[in-house]
Parts: C-alpha cells; sequence; structure tokens
C-alpha cells in the first residue's frame, strides 16, 4: 500500500532526536499531506522554479529548509494582498504540492544534516573534528587557495572575503546559515580558529574584528558564501540519507541556487 505524505513526514520525524519539538518551525506549509506520496524532492528554499521542477517530475512533496514565505514562521496576514504570495500559493494549490520545512529537525539529527552534507560535498569529512564537525583542519593553504577550492567543489561564483589572501589557513570553522554576529566573532577569536566560512554576516561584526586584528599583528580571515550557498549541499544529501527509509520512492535534489548575480 502507497505510503502517504504524512507517513513519511511522521517517519522522518521518528528517525530524529529528541523529535517532536515543542513549537518547530518544521511544519507543512501547503497541501494535504493525506495524499498518497508519488515523488519526492528536496531544496534550499522552495522557490516557484524549484515548485516548477517538482511538478514536472511528477513529485508532490517538496522538502525545503528555509521558509516558503519570506519569513522564519511562514506568517501569512500581511501577505493577503501580495501578487507574488498569491501566484505562488496558487502555483501551489492547483498541483497539489505539499511543501514540508525540514530545518530544526536536521540541524538537530546527530551529526547534524546541512553540516554533514556540506563537509561531503567539500572533501573534509576526515578534516572534521570527530566531536565537533563544525571545525577543520586541513592541509595548510593559501587564503585565495582555499577559496578557489570551496568555489569549485560548492559550484559557487563568487564569495566575499577579508583577510589577507597570502596568509596561511589551516584550522577553519565551519558556521553555515546564519548564526548571530557575537558567535561568528568568539569563534573568529579562539586561537586555534584561522578562518571561518559562513553563509552570511552582519557587516559591522565578524568582518570588522578580521579588519582589526591584522592591525593587531594576528592572521584572521572570514569567507562569506551566501545562506543558500552555504547550505545547501545538506539538502542535497538529505537524498541519500532518506533512500533507504523510503525504498522505491522517487527521490531527487532540486538546488534552488544563489538568489543574487554579479555584475
Amino acid at each position: 500500500m502507497q505510503q502517504t505524505i504524512q507517513e513519511v513526514i511522521d517517519t522522518i520525524i521518528e528517525s530524529i532526536p529528541g523529535a517532536p519539538r515543542k513549537d518547530s518551525v518544521d511544519t507543512i506549509k501547503s497541501g494535504d499531506p493525506t495524499q498518497a506520496v508519488t515523488g519526492i524532492v528536496t531544496t534550499f528554499i522552495a522557490t516557484c522554479q524549484v515548485i516548477e521542477r517538482a511538478i514536472e517530475w511528477g513529485a508532490n512533496l517538496i522538502i525545503t529548509h528555509e521558509p516558503t514565505y519570506y519569513n522564519h514562521r511562514d506568517e501569512l496576514a500581511w501577505l493577503e494582498d501580495d501578487p507574488v504570495y498569491a501566484f505562488k500559493h496558487d502555483l501551489l494549490e492547483r498541483n497539489g504540492i505539499v511543501v514540508w520545512r525540514f530545518h530544526d529537525y536536521w540541524h538537530m539529527h546527530r551529526p547534524d544534516g546541512i553540516t554533514t552534507g556540506v563537509l561531503k560535498q567539500l572533501g573534509w569529512e576526515s578534516f572534521a573534528d570527530s566531536g565537533q564537525r563544525e571545525r577543520c583542519t586541513i592541509p595548510a593553504t593559501s587564503l585565495s587557495g582555499l577559496v578557489a577550492t570551496i568555489k569549485e567543489r560548492l559550484g559557487i561564483e563568487a564569495v566575499r572575503v577579508a583577510g589577507d589572501p597570502s596568509m596561511i589557513c589551516r584550522h577553519v570553522a565551519l558556521l553555515v546559515g546564519a548564526v548571530p554576529g557575537e558567535m561568528q566573532v568568539e569563534v573568529l577569536g579562539e586561537a586555534e580558529v584561522d578562518v571561518l566560512v559562513c553563509g552570511e554576516t552582519q557587516e559591522w561584526t565578524a568582518c570588522e574584528y578580521v579588519r582589526d586584528a591584522a592591525c593587531s599583528g594576528v592572521d584572521k580571515a572570514l569567507v562569506v558564501l551566501g545562506h543558500a550557498n552555504s547550505e545547501e549541499a545538506g539538502m542535497k544529501w538529505l537524498v541519500e540519507w532518506l533512500r533507504p527509509r523510503f525504498p522505491g520512492l522517487a527521490i531527487a535534489h532540486v538546488p534552488a541556487g544563489d538568489p543574487f548575480r554579479y555584475v
């Protein structure tokens, strides 16, 4: 008997230590979960283009890491008269697509699902500290060489960098997505951290710490990937995680891509 979308979601949640979590943002954002699942698409964020790809592919469940409607909890009252919201909502409803967010629970997975996927795509699994996988000791390379490797392996067109391009990097801290600026500065302040690779940053926090560190004679560097670029690989790895749990079900990753172009 074919599983319903709700049964798929329940199976995933049951696999996460500490779940279910009270007041989680990981809820259904659209559609009827009682329908039989026809296929799953994973993505960083359910853009209209991702939704169209899912429709073409015949999948009726999109598992997204980030919000669908432009705010953390996908609250809708403020968007009632917005034509862009109306277009996206109608696209989902007309095609019977269920969007379910998998943010809190994927980060609660042990090891963290997003970080694991990023380490895999970077080829840094063997460099990660066993007790703190966000810390990696890599073969010595210049900051410019490190940036080139990250761009190539994650398929990123451009990143933002603070620090001396020639400085030697061995100890990398990986903080994907968006974390508080104070946390980024605290990590950069650790003596054993040479470079912080993050998703996004406030422009008066970590980047200014790196600039002032140079004046004090301390080599530090910051590489800002962009939020989507820093986490997409984690949703790509979710496909591998899901397949043994749902044998025979069509599952694919559709990257949302970088929302910015560089001119």
